[in-house]
């Protein structure tokens, strides 16, 4: 298949610039050309007038849980532990893979729409998630929450290790399962350890919420003595690829210690700021070359998956906190959802430029929000709205087309939420 993008403007994130009015050929799942001249000769399947188009390499929601958007609006104003223990996680033991299922797939649709075309996800019945993912067309990084607090440890892991060989790498390589240890306070360092054995077995990455509460920290010093980076360290996990959501509460010891490792903070800000978990200090990790990635969390911390609104928010809210308007700027963010993420994901995409994988979104520029077109890169973060992302590219096919999500039933989906949300909620 090939595919002719013509005359379209798009982020080079790379050297911090738009390219204007240029061809972006797609030649079945990558971008085998970008050039300025015509080339009449060559026989394409489809050629896409892009005139009035802005592309950007398609974003990473780098964290999130894609399963609770039953849950969207459904418990709000509490702190964590309060929101947890008291909400969330008495309605999750009555959850079923068909809830988990169907909420999956609604929280992909919304992802699409906001041009994300990777997930990281952690949840439960990940076979499921896994065929949402697949069915999608999107890429994913599928993670299962453990937890040591309840039940049979052994079989939660040999239940992981099962899925992997499975899944990994299924959907035409879209699709990687990794551990999903849930955190310091819900997994025993026995677990953990187990855990970290395991993750041996499936490429060396494991995802992990970390330090997302000041709680969280004290009680790992009152009851270890050290601070949750130095905890996790002792255990072993810094000699892997750890994926680490929210790292609100990392001082700049804990920082400067992780600026050498293989550690990548995902950054989480409407969550951090709704459930007043604190501000990451994000501006000092870029300070120290450090790879952030940004996601939603889930829908019922955030409540949406608007990663437009997530990079928004991301910026402008550094920019208070260090009373510095140039702390954290649009480059940043937009960097943090597209070549960082194709690093922390091990995806070659991220980049609009020949020779990557062709995963990319395009925004409207005769929107209100591009009007006028003075500086896009800030365009894209500061005035930008999900409803001007028009399309989504994974893996060189069209998942989204004018709006239209080509993958998926969106209306059959937002009905068997509804129908399995009274259900949920209401028992």
């Amino acid at each position: 298949m090939n595919i002719l993008l013509k005359n379209i403007s798009y982020l080079d994130v790379t050297n911090e610039k738009i390219v204007r009015n240029v061809n972006i050929h797609i030649q079945d799942n990558i971008i085998k050309e970008i050039y300025s001249e015509d080339k009449k000769l060559f026989n394409f399947d489809y050629i896409i007038d892009c005139s009035n188009k802005l592309a950007s390499p398609a974003f990473t929601n780098g964290h999130t849980h894609l399963g609770m958007t039953q849950m969207r609006n459904y418990a709000d104003d509490l702190e964590l532990m309060t929101w947890l223990n008291e909400k969330i996680f008495p309605v999750e033991a009555r959850l079923t893979s068909e809830d988990i299922y169907y909420a999956s797939l609604l929280s992909i649709i919304e992802n699409i729409k906001s041009g994300v075309g990777n997930v990281c996800d952690m949840y439960d019945s990940i076979d499921r998630v896994s065929d949402a993912i697949i069915e999608s067309g999107i890429r994913g990084s599928i993670s299962m929450g453990l937890t040591s607090v309840s039940g049979d440890v052994n079989k939660k892991l040999d239940k992981l290790y099962s899925i992997y060989k499975e899944y990994n790498n299924q959907g035409s390589g879209r699709l990687k399962i990794l551990p999903g240890p849930h955190a310091i306070y819900t997994c025993s360092k026995e677990f953990l350890k187990m855990v970290l054995d395991l993750s041996e077995k499936m490429d060396n990455r494991l995802n992990i919420h970390v330090s997302e509460t000041e709680t969280e920290v004290n009680n790992c010093i009152k009851e270890n003595g050290v601070r949750p980076i130095e905890y996790l360290n002792q255990i072993g996990f810094m000699d892997k690829k750890i994926i680490a959501a929210h790292c609100v509460h990392l001082n700049k010891e804990e920082i400067e210690f992780i600026s050498d490792k293989e550690f990548y903070p995902i950054y989480n800000p409407t969550s951090n700021l709704k459930l007043a978990s604190g501000f990451t200090d994000i501006d000092y990790m870029l300070k120290n070359k450090i790879k952030v990635g940004i996601g939603t969390d889930g829908s019922s911390s955030n409540n949406n998956q608007d990663m437009i609104e997530e990079m928004h928010i991301g910026s402008i809210v550094n920019k208070a906190v260090n009373s510095d308007p140039k702390s954290v700027k649009a480059i940043d963010v937009l960097r943090m959802a597209t070549i960082n993420a194709a690093e922390i994901f091990d995806v070659d995409n991220g980049e609009i430029k020949e020779g990557k994988l062709a995963d990319i979104c395009m925004f409207d520029l005769d929107s209100i929000s591009f009007t006028p077109q003075n500086n896009l890169i800030s365009a894209l973060v500061y005035s930008a709205n999900r409803s001007d992302v028009t399309d989504l590219i994974v893996d060189g096919k069209f998942i989204m087309r004018n709006r239209e999500v080509l993958s998926l039933d969106e209306e059959k989906i937002k009905y068997k939420v509804r129908e399995l949300s009274e259900k949920l909620l209401n028992c």
